[in-house]
């Protein structure tokens, strides 16, 4: 159901002179696990139990304690911001750090922000599973509607920028998905 509490994947699609380049992200700025190889562990905890097939909380819980960097994730997800009232009312982020380079040469580091010009809404937890047993493709016609009539969503695109010389002297690792930049280090213009 579109009312679960879980991250929203997207993509933005950018068409750009040098051909598409497709931004993939999450409505949450951080993310689970900061090492790339532990991502097929991590998604074989949102499956099914194979000796079961049915679904396991214990493989998600057990993984997430034997990684104290995805508290972080955990807090976001299972806070109010947990469970998005549709896609319209939820910010977007691009999760990682890309590097950038101008018109001028000099390399940046960027982290992607997409705010949602509707605001932010949130479902309460009895309100999901009301609209998860009624309309499971309750966010997906929200959209789906909203555009029909008129009403189409949008969201302002921000940056947040790192120097060079700000990345080599950060008191954390930029490159780490699990953290998010200060905004008053770093804010989005």
């Amino acid at each position: 159901a579109d009312t679960v509490r879980d991250p929203r994947g997207f993509a933005v699609k950018f068409y750009t002179e040098d051909g598409i380049w497709d931004l993939v992200g999450n409505n949450t700025p951080i993310f689970f696990i900061r090492d790339p190889t532990l991502f097929p562990s991590f998604i074989h905890t949102q499956k099914r139990n194979p000796e079961t097939h049915l679904k396991d909380a214990d493989m998600f819980w057990d993984f997430l304690t034997l990684r104290p960097e995805s508290m972080h994730q955990v807090l976001y997800l299972f806070g109010d911001r947990g469970i998005p009232d549709g896609y319209r009312f939820m910010n977007g982020y691009g999760s990682h750090t890309f590097k950038l380079v101008n018109a001028q040469g000099v390399t940046h580091w960027v982290k992607f922000h997409y705010k949602s010009n509707q605001g932010i809404k949130n479902l309460s937890v009895d309100k999901a599973a009301e609209l998860a047993s009624s309309d499971p493709d309750y966010s997906i016609r929200d959209l789906y509607n909203a555009i029909a009539k008129g009403d189409c969503p949008s969201w302002t695109f921000y940056i947040q920028v790192m120097t060079m010389a700000q990345a080599e002297n950060c008191k954390f690792n930029p490159f780490d998905l699990t953290k998010v930049w200060s905004h008053s280090d770093y804010p989005l213009i």
